[in-house]
Order: C-alpha cells, then sequence, then structure tokens
C-alpha cells in the first residue's frame, strides 16, 4: 500500500485520488471521460495529432454511412460487368494466360475441366452515364445516374468468413474492432437517445453464418460495439422492463446499481466499468426512442410503396433499408445491413433472381428516399459483398444450365451513392474475360481509407494503442481513391 504524504498532520490527494474518492468515485468517472475526450481530441485524432473542425482532420463530406452488406458474394459477371466474350465462349476453357497462378478453392481447384460461363441474364445500358446493368436490377437502373460503380474492388480472401471479416474489420483473423466500432471510437455519439452504431440482419435467411464480430469492438473498449436490431416485438433484447417493473421502478434500480459501480470504480479505475454505466444508462433512454424509430405508422403509404410490400414485413431487406433511414434522420452515425444467402456455387440463375427481387427495390428506393429529403448529399450509401464469383462454371457445366459460379477474390463490383461521392461514374475496367483488372483495381484497405476520408478521417491517424502497437482500420496500407471523389 502507498504511504501518502503529509502536511501539518494530514494526508495530502492528489486530484485524481480526490476525485476518486468524492461522492462515490462520481467524480473520477467524469474525469475518466474528459481524460478519454482529451485523448481522442474530442474527435479521430486518437493518435494525439489533434483534431480539427470539431474532431475532424477536414471537413467531412459524409455525416453518416448505411452499408448494405450483400454477404455471400453477390456475381458482378451477372449484375454489373457485363462481358460478351464469355457468352461468346460459353463452355471453353479459362485460358492458362487469363488464369496465371491464381489460387483457386478447394471446391474447383480439382476440377479437370474449368468452363466459361456466359451470363443468361441480358444487359442494356441506363441514364446518361450508360451504366451496364443486368435485367435482374430494374429499380436500380432508375438511379444509374446518382451511383458511383467500383468494378475493380479485390481482395486476399478467398472463403467467406475471412472474407466478410476483412471486409469489416480490415482484417482477416477475427478480433479487430469493426468499421463502425472505430468511427464511434473516433466520432463519439450523436445522439443521447440512441447508439451511433446500428446493426440490421434480413429475417429467415440461410447461407454462411454471421458471427458477432464483424460489428464488435474488438480491442477496443465494448461501448463502441453495435446495438443489433431484430424484428419482432422487442427490437432491442433486454431494453423493456420486466412483467410488473414500472419505469419508476427501473430507475431506483439503475440509480443503486450505478451507485455500486461508482464505488468499484474508486477502487479499480477500470474503463469497463464506465462503460457499462453508460451501457445501462443507454438503454433506459432506448426504451422510448426504439420503439419511436421502429414504428412505422407515420410513413405515407407512398413511400412504403416505394420500398416494396416487403416494407411492411419487419425483419426484411426492404423494411430495414425502411429502418435504416429512420436511424439515419435521428443521427445513427453507422447503419450495418446484413443480407445473406448470395453464394451460388449451384442454382445460380435462381437463387440470384430471388436476391435481386428481395434487395433491388428496397437498395434503390433507400437512395431515392435520401435524395427526396435532401439527406443523400451528406449520407454514403454503400452495397456489395465480400468477393465477387468466377467467369467459369463450378462443376460440371451444361449450355443453358442450373450452374452455379465458385469464389473469385480478384475482382468483384461495389456501388456507391452520396455522401462525396462521383455520381453516374464506372470506376476500374476488367479484362474482357472479367478476371483480372486492368486498370484502377480498389484494394479494400483502399476502399476503407477512402470511406473514412469522406466522413472527414485520416485513416493513418485514426489509431488505437494495442499490445505495445499502434492499430488502425487499414493496418499499414490504404490510398484514397481520389478518382471517385466529389
Amino acid at each position: 500500500m502507498r504511504t501518502l504524504p503529509k502536511f501539518g498532520g494530514c494526508h495530502l490527494f492528489s486530484r485524481r485520488e480526490l476525485l476518486n474518492s468524492f461522492g462515490m468515485g462520481l467524480g473520477g468517472v467524469a474525469l475518466a471521460e474528459m481524460l478519454g475526450k482529451a485523448a481522442l481530441g474530442d474527435g479521430p485524432a486518437a493518435d494525439g495529432a489533434g483534431g480539427v473542425l470539431g474532431g475532424f482532420h477536414f471537413p467531412p463530406k459524409a455525416k453518416r454511412v448505411i452499408y448494405l452488406f450483400q454477404s455471400g458474394g453477390p456475381s458482378q459477371l451477372d449484375l454489373y460487368d457485363h462481358k460478351p466474350l464469355l457468352n461468346e465462349k460459353d463452355g471453353e476453357q479459362l485460358p492458362d494466360s487469363v488464369r496465371g497462378d491464381q489460387r483457386l478453392t478447394g471446391m474447383s481447384g480439382n476440377q479437370s475441366s474449368i468452363p466459361l460461363a456466359g451470363s443468361p441474364f441480358k444487359f442494356a445500358q441506363y441514364g446518361e452515364s450508360g451504366a451496364s446493368l443486368s435485367e435482374l436490377l430494374p429499380y436500380t437502373a432508375k438511379i444509374a445516374d446518382r451511383l458511383c460503380f467500383i468494378r475493380t474492388m479485390h481482395t486476399e480472401s478467398i472463403n467467406h468468413g475471412p472474407g466478410v471479416t476483412f471486409m469489416q474489420s480490415g482484417s482477416q483473423i477475427p478480433g479487430r474492432p469493426s468499421i463502425g466500432a472505430w468511427l464511434d471510437y473516433g466520432l463519439g455519439n450523436a445522439h443521447e437517445d440512441l447508439p451511433s452504431f446500428v446493426v440490421l440482419i434480413t429475417k429467415n435467411k440461410g447461407g454462411q453464418p454471421l458471427m458477432s464480430h464483424l460489428w464488435g469492438s474488438g480491442f477496443l473498449p465494448t461501448k463502441h460495439q453495435a446495438v443489433r436490431f431484430r424484428s419482432g416485438a422487442d427490437p432491442v433484447l433486454y431494453v423493456n422492463n420486466p412483467p410488473g417493473v414500472s419505469a419508476e421502478n427501473r430507475r431506483q434500480v439503475l440509480d443503486g446499481l450505478r451507485q455500486l459501480h461508482e464505488h468499484q470504480f474508486a477502487g479499480t479505475p477500470d474503463a469497463e466499468i464506465t462503460a457499462r454505466i453508460n451501457n445501462y444508462e443507454m438503454a433506459f433512454r432506448m426504451q422510448s426512442s426504439v420503439p419511436d424509430v421502429t414504428n412505422f405508422s407515420d410513413e405515407p403509404e407512398s413511400v412504403m410503396e416505394m420500398y416494396g410490400p416487403d416494407a411492411k414485413d419487419p425483419g426484411t431487406f426492404a423494411a430495414n433499408c425502411l429502418l435504416a433511414r429512420r436511424l439515419a434522420e435521428r443521427g445513427v452515425r453507422f447503419i450495418q445491413l446484413y443480407h445473406q444467402d448470395w453464394d451460388h456455387h449451384g442454382g445460380l440463375p435462381g437463387g440470384i433472381r430471388s436476391e435481386c427481387k428481395q434487395t433491388d427495390q428496397p437498395a434503390a428506393a433507400l437512395v431515392q428516399d435520401l435524395a427526396s429529403r435532401g439527406m443523400l448529399e451528406d449520407t454514403l450509401v454503400v452495397w456489395g459483398g465480400e468477393f465477387g464469383r468466377t467467369n467459369y462454371c463450378q462443376g460440371l457445366y451444361k449450355p443453358g444450365g442450373n450452374f452455379g459460379r465458385d469464389h473469385h477474390p480478384r475482382c468483384f463490383t461495389v456501388w456507391m451513392a452520396g455522401g462525396g461521392v462521383k455520381p453516374g461514374i464506372t470506376y476500374g475496367e476488367t479484362d474482357e474475360y472479367g478476371y483480372n483488372i486492368v486498370k484502377d483495381g480498389v484494394h479494400i484497405h483502399d476502399f476503407h481509407a477512402t470511406m473514412l476520408h469522406l466522413l472527414g478521417i485520416d485513416h493513418e491517424r485514426l489509431t488505437y494503442k494495442f499490445q505495445g502497437r499502434r492499430y488502425r482500420l487499414t493496418d499499414v496500407h490504404g490510398k484514397v481513391v481520389k478518382g471517385i471523389l466529389a
């Protein structure tokens, strides 16, 4: 035990000790909050470099992000990247000169034949930009001039687990903070009654599982992880009071619990204790804010129709898109939607048609809805998966039959809208086989660096020291893709 110095027979206390002793440690909690904000510079300057413009490294173009993540790897060749040569050479072998040393998954790496497979869907050009889109996307086609298509996304991940984790956290290995957690850490919460990071998952979907580390805080304090909203009577678990417990009783319990936590903090100044207090208080405030944001009764019928018939069914992709807009209106900074079942190793023609029927209209409606409310200019909307699909068939191929495509990390398509991105452009170019990038490749680290840039953050300065090293979302890589900036 440390012996305190004396002066005139009295113990001398440091300011920190005095604050920890005062008011059951409430002063220490306040001090911890102030120190935390000082360490961040009230913004993304977590490296101590000092933030400007109220916490931003430079003026932000986007205030919020709505990320429509399509889990499983949508086929870019059947949606966005039209390759007539594949139809001309349908059934022929993929040339060795095109494949090069590209590794294949265990699902097609042992095939004796690697036959090219043209898309069974018709493509056409839309809007003044002339964007080439599949017949499966009639609603997206109507907003083509609002979108920026990046055809040259690429990754090292060739399987779903590492691929989705990489896309969501900048690392193929679970344990790093997710994008939304980094933003919450760097910019803080913009709304007192709602979390700044919310996750929505389409209900009743199959495909690859979605693990909570995808929206977790990793080594950042737990207060930065996402809150998941579910369909049903209780959108957020454990927020509502149990039967027979009134709001007044709940308040009394939380006040008593807070005192216990503050007493614990006085003896053990652990940031997780203050995070626990904040989480309980946020949950109490969410008892009124969550029912309000999830109640669509005040939405005009015209808006419901725009999102499609599924918008009235909570937990569908359409309902989640509408909910995302409502959350964005209320100041939620990062809203992550997950829609599964794009993993079409077989039965691609029917499978991809079904997914597009569920997602095309709502995604386009979200962009239109934001634009009509003047929110698109400062809301970044992102659509895409963890990788693309091969230009060849997995397994036996019968022309015109029910084929599938394997994973393809070398090039795939993501689109972005609003939030400082150039509208009506297609960035990057793939070869005539749709297998390799020939111009303007965009790596996942570049994608993350650009997203942070649009939010006013220098990706090299948003860091967190953990186990002796300063980590960041982009690791030691990444460059801003200036060609897509408005």
